[in-house]
């Protein structure tokens, strides 16, 4: 007899094949279904009979056109000891639908005899449900647990059988995993993407020892973004929100002096940093670097990260509730030359 998490994969792998077979059928009014990052429940059409749509069952729908964009965006890391869902409950299945999966299951024997007779009493024969609940198609939707895709510690504790759900009715008190606002926000926190941080450099191209080196962000780019998660058929949604709120300068070499010290140039309006403009070459930069030897034939690897605080507000949430800042940051070649002096 296969163990429990065996088992748990068998299903989470048949959970996946029966998304990817549904998402063939038309779905009803559907933006961006799940993405694939992290799990998402199935998007799953409904039954039909007489050509007649009895039940729709959505996935977690995932709006991403507040997102940061550009060739450079990326996911953001949160800080500290934070980490995803790692798994959760959500609808999944009309009672066709989830009938179609579980003979699929069953007719490849993956799971074993003695397990296979278990699921049959469990949803077929009454014990506790009958005939997966065909009787009621359009009166509610069958539950089932998905795992977080990356696999986090903890992708395998849920393991209640998928069970039924009436519309309208709250999930059992006892899954305390079932979706919710707060699980949909941390969803949408992994979806987050935010522009890439290569800073503005004056001088450009090279510039030279002792000499102090503006650095900035373009403003337009560097605003809050933001993606919504929601389940449809369970009129619920969360929206995680990015706010940038400073850039830290690591200048690629102990040999240098930031602005300020820190190194952390805090957002101001809606830019970090300042632009250079002429006249301004013996100013001190608010937000900068000044290197205090030469790169020689090659180039230090000045890494710019954006700190961006998080929060979401969603279904039931009359405030924005906290989730841990986040951090997004690249390298960028300078390099640094001796200013030469002429002898006369």
């Amino acid at each position: 007899m296969p163990t429990m998490k065996h088992r748990s994969a068998a299903l989470a792998a048949a959970a996946a094949l029966s998304c990817v077979l549904l998402s063939a059928q038309p779905a009803a009014a559907e933006k961006d279904i799940g993405g694939g990052t992290p799990a998402e429940t199935p998007a799953v059409s409904g039954d039909e009979q007489d050509g007649t749509l009895l039940a729709t069952a959505g996935g977690i729908v995932y709006d991403r056109s507040k997102n940061g964009s550009g060739a450079k965006a990326g996911a953001i890391a949160p800080t500290g000891s934070y980490s995803p869902p790692p798994c959760w409950y959500g609808p999944a299945y009309t009672p066709a639908q989830f009938k179609k999966e579980r003979e699929a299951t069953w007719a490849v024997d993956s799971t074993g005899h003695e397990w296979d007779l278990k699921q049959r009493k469990r949803y077929v024969e009454g014990e506790p449900y009958k005939d997966f609940n065909m009787d009621k198609a359009g009166k509610g939707y069958w539950w089932s647990s998905f795992p977080n895709k990356s696999y986090p510690p903890g992708w395998d504790k849920c393991t209640k059988e998928t069970f039924w759900v009436d519309k309208g009715d709250p999930p059992p008190a006892d899954v305390p995993e079932a979706i919710d606002p707060e699980i949909l926000a941390k969803l949408a926190y992994a979806e987050i993407r935010v522009p890439g941080t290569k800073v503005t450099l004056a001088p450009e191209g090279e510039t030279k020892v002792n000499l102090p080196t503006w650095a900035w962000l373009d403003g337009a780019k560097f605003k809050p973004v933001s993606v919504t998660a929601s389940v449809p058929v369970l009129g619920i949604e969360a929206t995680t929100t990015a706010e940038p709120v400073s850039l830290k300068i690591d200048p690629g070499t102990a040999d240098a002096e930031t602005y300020p010290a820190s190194g952390v140039c805090e957002l101001k309006g809606d830019r970090i940093g300042e632009p250079y403009a002429k006249g301004k070459s013996k100013e001190t930069p608010p937000c900068g670097v000044k290197y205090l030897r030469s790169s020689g034939d090659g180039s230090y690897p000045l890494k710019a990260t954006v700190t961006w605080k998080i929060h979401w507000t969603g279904t039931g949430v009359n405030a924005e509730q906290p989730l841990p800042d986040g951090e997004f940051g690249a390298d960028q070649d300078v390099v640094v030359g001796e200013i030469q002096a002429i002898n006369r």
